[in-house]
């Protein structure tokens, strides 16, 4: 806990540092927060299967920072009116987002040894994002701070670098042994630290509450490129993605 707040405490050390030299370049900065739950995609329940869906839901929560290119904060004043100053936005982003895992599904309830082994399956997803998205505005970022209109909808596509520690336990014995413990549909459980990337598609809009600040409500999908982030990955059919999220959540920006 002490070494994340240490590099919390230094990236908002670099992001200031950063903005009184790119003042100069003739851009803007923009800080905030981001919160809202987290709907873990895996291996545990059943593919497609709603009450999985609805069940492993966690909670996120990230810190971002923009680029605004409509603006310059040496002056006080806009940028050049072209299209990409007006309408794009580079955004960077750090987050951390832990879900409770159960496997919810037809089969876990089933009065068998394999639903006792499934419900008796329990785990956690513990995952560390830092990354960078480039953002679309297709209305106008300038008439947006000026407050007219005050919605401003935006695209965003991305990529992080993940780092992920997941947890997993049974009632029935150690989970160390699975050949002895879940001996005929669990392949594989790893439940050690790991890092891999994750692709973001990110849907979402801002409100202006005011001049210096805005409301930003979001909808993003993370998939990563491992299937390990759950600590599971069973070889059967119906494994055949990779772990993702999908993340709502709702933030405050401000503008230094």
């Amino acid at each position: 806990m002490i070494k994340t707040l240490r590099f919390i405490g230094f990236l908002i050390a670099v992001i200031c540092t950063v903005q009184t030299v790119d003042a100069q370049l003739g851009i803007s900065h923009e800080i905030g927060v981001i919160a809202g739950p987290v709907a873990f995609q895996s291996d545990y329940g059943e593919r497609y299967d709603w009450p999985t869906n609805k069940g492993n839901v966690g909670t996120g929560i990230g810190l971002v920072h923009y680029i605004n290119f409509a603006y310059r904060a040496d002056c006080n004043c806009y940028t050049q009116d072209t299209y990409w100053n007006d309408h794009f936005k580079i955004r960077n982003q750090l987050a951390y987002h832990v879900t409770s895992l159960e496997h919810l599904s037809e089969l876990a309830d089933r009065p068998s040894l394999a639903g006792l082994q499934l419900r008796s399956m329990t785990g956690k997803a513990k995952v560390f994002e830092i990354g960078t998205h480039l953002e679309w505005f297709p209305l106008s970022i300038r008439d947006f701070q000026e407050g007219q209109p005050k919605f401003a909808p935006y695209f965003g596509i991305g990529a992080h670098y993940v780092n992920f520690r997941p947890e997993a336990t049974s009632t029935l014995g150690p989970l160390n042994n699975p050949v002895t413990t879940y001996p005929t549909f669990i392949d594989r459980i790893d439940t050690s630290q790991g890092s891999t990337f994750a692709l973001v598609g990110d849907i979402g809009f801002r409100y202006k509450v005011s001049e210096l600040s805005d409301l930003l409500v979001s909808s993003a999908w993370h998939y990563y490129d491992s299937n390990y982030v759950d600590g599971l990955s069973p070889r059967n059919v119906n494994n055949r993605s990779f772990d993702f999220i999908w993340w709502f959540n709702v933030g405050y920006i401000y503008y230094l």
